[in-house]
């Protein structure tokens, strides 16, 4: 299969390319390069530097035949989008739904888009989020979020573009930037293995679901295959506190410097947790890392980057 993947340069599109092509298939990576980075390319895969707002894409889905396309590339700093809605929207809206016109244009027959269950759902009240659940986007980002989704049903309505929609939580893993806002895991790995002073936004009880992205990128792997349009919440249904975190990750790291409780973030929701049971039953799909087994793997890879 011929696929095309946004993003692929980025912390969670690079590991999806190298499911993809572990598999067989072939890929085309599209990525700008603002936030993915060159070290991640698989050199098996086509890179094209340049933005999906660039009217260019098309010619590179009809040159390259391609016959789905995973769309990951997007503005995802949930702050930035309270402080720039502007910028979010021209992105995450703007840029997906020219990215499904130039799909229906040359005839792509999949779409695969990564949407984020943790920003779209708002705040858990009553435990995990089923993917029933009316969306209450706490941020312009979230927000973005169930606005993309409705266009593409749209498309696959008007057009018969087939589509497989996963709502992640809380992603983390290998190649996750340490110095980006959405990447607590990341944030706190790096710096205690570098022995840095580190801080917590809040009381650090806040909820949320960690799920490793390995799991996430063998979510989307099943997606090729699923032959019906739907969406699924890719999470683990368990709940973990950012102190609890913070303190499991000390563990494995040998680090015994307490946390700096500062003031809370703008948009930050207190509980976010995403119920699986529709991936389990329909997709196929389930997390096979605990949190345990995916910190150890991510601290491996931070301590030979170090």
């Amino acid at each position: 299969m011929k696929i095309l993947v946004t993003g692929g340069a980025g912390f969670i599109g690079s590991h999806i390319v190298d499911a993809y092509l572990q598999a067989g298939h072939q890929v085309v990576i599209v990525d700008d390069l603002s936030t993915g980075k060159k070290e991640n390319l698989n050199p098996q895969a086509r890179f094209y530097q340049i933005d999906i707002l660039d009217d260019k894409v098309q010619q590179i889905l009809q040159d390259e035949k391609i016959e789905v396309v995973n769309h990951h590339a997007a503005q995802i700093k949930v702050k930035a989008s309270l402080e720039d809605p502007y910028f979010d929207v021209k992105v995450n809206v703007l840029g997906s739904v020219l990215l499904l016109d130039l799909c229906r244009r040359s005839g792509v027959r999949k779409f695969i888009y990564a949407s984020s269950g943790g920003a779209m759902y708002g705040e858990a009240d009553h435990g995990a989020f089923t993917e029933e659940q009316k969306p209450r986007p706490f941020s312009v980002y979230g927000a973005s979020k169930m606005t993309v989704e409705s266009y593409v049903d749209v498309f696959h309505q008007n057009f018969g573009m087939e589509y497989t929609i996963l709502r992640y939580a809380n992603v983390y893993g290998p190649r996750q930037d340490a110095l980006g806002e959405g990447g607590v895991v990341a944030i706190f790995t790096h710096g205690m293995i570098c022995g840095s002073d580190l801080q917590i936004f809040g009381d650090g009880f806040n909820i949320r679901d960690y799920v490793y992205v390995k799991d996430v990128a063998r979510a989307n792997l099943l997606a090729l295959e699923y032959p019906h349009n739907d969406a699924f919440n890719i999470g683990t249904a368990r709940e973990t506190s950012v102190n609890q975190l913070y303190d499991t990750l000390a563990s494995l790291t040998n680090y015994s410097k307490p946390a700096q409780h500062i003031v809370p973030r703008l948009g930050d929701l207190k509980k976010s947790i995403l119920n699986n049971a529709k991936a389990q039953k329909l997709l196929k799909w389930e997390p096979a890392y605990d949190l345990k087994a995916g910190l150890l793997e991510t601290v491996q890879y931070y301590r030979k980057a170090k």
